[in-house]
This record gives structure tokens, C-alpha cells and sequence, in this order.
């Protein structure tokens, strides 16, 4: 049931007029996956190979859970959807936000063949605007406050070399957030 879903999502072509590289629709996930990496859109790199997060920010991403690139891509392991499937295109300070059509059309319907998933990494504002309920105005507001929605769904920046500054602006992300998440991707993926 989930292979005929991913199979439907990656022929999906619902936003392709507006799509300036087309419609590639990139996800990772299994019916056995326990953590799941809710993120924004793949950049052009991602759009381009169709491997999620092969880049600079899933490097970073990699560093901050403390797993490498075997156990990131085990599908078994770890479900990928981000809150936009395909590369929504370059706006005048980075890549624009995911289109909003896609994350109502399929996040439910892959939800629901998810059934072992224990911990859900909110990545970005985007993610967390869609996911947490009352939800600081704030990105760094929100990252503050993770434990009030640990240990289930933990909201974490995204990893672009973009927020080099806002990282070293809040050492406290790295000092005691990272720790825990680390933590708690190895609780999960040494049970597996």
C-alpha cells in the first residue's frame, strides 16, 4: 500500500507549471521507518539526484543527529518528507518557500502508513508551523521551547550553511538541544 503511495507522489506533476526545474517529487519512507525528517523543499542539488538532503544542510543534519549517510538513508529506519516534495524554485534571498499544496495532498495519506514512527524532527518554520499546536511566533522561540513537545516531535532550525549566524548566535541550540536529539535518534535506531 505505502510502495503504490511513494510510486502515485513521485509521478505527482500537480504544481509542475510552476515549477521552474519540473516536477521531481522526492521522499524517502518504509512501514517500518521510526524516525521521520519533516523538512521544507530539496534544493536544486536534491531536485537533481533525487536523494534527499544531499547537501551542505544534510551534511550538517547528519553532524547534528550524530548517524552517517548508511543509517540516514535506510528507509526501514528514517521516513524523509518534506512539507514541499519538489524544488519550488530561487527567490531573492534563497530558494522560496515549499508550495503549500503539497503538504495537505499527501502528508496525511503517508501518515497513515507510518504507523511505527516515534519521533518526528520538525526542520524549519515551515515544518513547524504545519505540525506543533501553539506554536511561539518565532522560529528561535520555538526551538527554545522543544521539550514542550518532546519527546514525540522535536522543531530544530534548518541546517543551511545560511544559519551559520543564528547557531552562533544561540549556543545554547548546539549545547542542549543537539545532545538530547542525538540521544534519542540512538534510543530508536539501536532498537532496530
Amino acid at each position: 500500500m505505502l510502495e503504490k503511495l511513494l510510486s502515485e507522489i513521485r509521478q505527482c506533476r500537480h504544481c509542475e507549471p510552476n515549477l521552474p526545474l519540473g516536477a521531481n517529487p522526492v521522499i524517502q519512507a518504509s512501514t517500518s521507518a521510526r524516525i521521520l525528517i519533516v523538512g521544507q523543499a530539496p534544493g536544486t542539488k536534491v531536485h537533481q539526484t533525487s536523494v534527499p538532503w544531499n547537501d551542505p544542510s544534510g551534511d550538517r543534519l547528519r553532524q547534528w543527529l550524530n548517524i552517517d549517510k548508511a543509517q540516514f538513508y535506510n528507509k526501514n529506519k528514517v521516513a524523509i518528507m518534506p512539507m514541499g516534495l519538489c524544488y519550488p524554485g530561487r527567490g531573492k534571498s534563497g530558494d522560496l518557500p515549499p508550495r503549500k499544496e503539497c503538504a495537505p495532498m499527501w502528508h496525511q495519506k503517508v501518515l497513515d502508513q507510518l504507523p511505527g514512527i516515534e519521533l518526528t524532527l520538525l526542520i524549519g518554520q515551515y515544518a513547524q508551523q504545519y505540525y506543533l499546536n501553539n506554536k511561539p511566533k518565532t522560529l528561535t522561540e520555538t526551538v527554545k521551547n522543544w521539550q514542550q513537545w518532546a519527546p514525540a516531535f522535536i522543531p530544530l532550525p534548518h541546517p543551511s550553511p545560511r544559519n551559520t549566524f543564528w547557531l552562533k548566535k544561540n549556543p545554547w541550540f548546539e549545547e542542549d538541544v543537539i545532545p538530547y536529539v542525538a540521544k534519542r535518534v540512538h534510543e530508536i535506531l539501536d532498537r532496530i
